[in-house]
């Protein structure tokens, strides 16, 4: 029997809950407010109000730099984590973009690959489903469906989107069909051999598998369905005890079905407040600490140490799992290089900003 192993109370009933790629950071939704936490010693960093409503989706860019927000209040919203770090408590960091071209609740997130230069689709209960573009923030697709959309997702390669309806129905949109047109209607009666049909009641989670051939999907009728996405024939149905409101596929880590597998670096309780301010949780939990920005107060190991540590205790058992040793050392040294060229470019600025005021003329 599953053990709890370990209760974490948040400061509200969570809506919405992601982790970054990278493993360092938690965000979660409660009520209209956005809580961002550090993983290895349950720092609250921000806490984001932007939203006028509850928050029902989140989702980060595959590289962690950026992270994307949904609610209620029909608009989207896009995060630069960098900025979020940065701000003084008393700000509200301003977002990098708002998406408000919905005209109803949004009600799922999807990004794709290439960190800021991603695009990332949302779906809405307007009936719609948008393609965005990131780095600019334009609107490049719009497509209209006869039933409000619950999910969306990409699969790797991007050449399609699917989406799930409130009737049961997951549609899949051709993102490479000819002519290219940024609003788009899909004609169910024209359109019926790219539906997915199984499902007696609303799609609330879709996932697709790393070689683009089978799709996950969890509804309120109770059943997680596997598709085979070539043929649109239903695989395998597995049937649950209430409503699923998730699921998705990943990498199965290589001591999955070892009964002695525990994690390795318990986590610490996350603090109901912000950090730097007066908190009563017990202090001295032990982990690693990882600070950037204003957060960075402390001598000792430089942070690239303490984020080549943290990865070596987080990420232990990826060396042995379906990506292999090569890739995932390619992987980390990719990831290293980044942040070496971030703090790079943070040193230089620094000097030129030193440069500047020692240089400046005395009146």
């Amino acid at each position: 029997q599953d053990q709890l192993q370990q209760k974490i109370i948040c400061p509200g009933p969570v809506t919405c809950l992601t982790a970054s790629p990278n493993g360092l950071y938690i965000l979660a939704g409660v009520a209209e407010s956005i809580y961002l936490w550090e993983v290895s010693n349950g720092n609250l960093l921000a806490i984001l109000n932007r939203h006028y409503q509850d928050l029902t989706c989140l989702c980060f860019t595959d590289d962690s730099s950026h992270f994307l927000s949904g609610a209620k209040d029909c608009l989207a919203l896009v995060w630069n984590l960098y900025n979020v770090l940065q701000a003084e408590p008393s700000q509200i960091p301003d977002p990098r973009h708002v998406w408000s071209r919905h005209s109803l609740p949004i009600t799922d997130l999807c990004c794709g690959f290439g960190g800021p230069l991603a695009r990332a689709a949302t779906a809405s209960l307007d009936q719609t489903a948008k393609l965005w573009e990131i780095s600019s923030g334009e609107l490049l697709l719009s497509v209209l469906f006869d039933v409000g959309i619950m999910a969306v997702t990409l699969d790797l390669s991007e050449y399609h989107m699917f989406c799930g309806g409130m009737d049961g129905s997951i549609f899949q949109v051709d993102l490479c069909a000819w002519p290219v047109q940024r609003d788009r209607t899909f004609q169910t009666e024209r359109e019926n051999g790219k539906i997915f049909k199984g499902h007696r009641n609303q799609v609330t989670c879709l996932s697709v598998s790393t070689d683009g051939s089978l799709l996950l999907s969890g509804s309120h009728d109770e059943t997680v369905r596997l598709w085979d996405i070539q043929s649109k024939q239903c695989l395998k149905t597995m049937n649950h005890k209430g409503p699923v409101t998730n699921a998705f596929i990943v990498l199965a880590p290589a001591n999955m079905f070892n009964p002695d597998g525990k994690p390795s670096v318990p986590l610490p309780k996350f603090s109901r407040h912000l950090h730097g301010t007066e908190s009563s949780d017990e202090p001295g939990t032990e982990g690693v600490t990882l600070r950037l920005g204003l957060h960075q107060q402390e001598p000792g190991q430089s942070y690239l140490e303490k984020a080549e540590r943290m990865y070596s205790q987080m990420h232990s058992t990826r060396e042995k799992n379906l990506m292999g040793d090569h890739e995932h050392l390619t992987i980390q040294v990719s990831e290293l290089e980044e942040e070496v060229s971030n703090l790079r470019k943070i040193n230089k600025d620094l000097f030129d900003f030193s440069t500047r005021i020692i240089t400046k003329p005395a009146k």
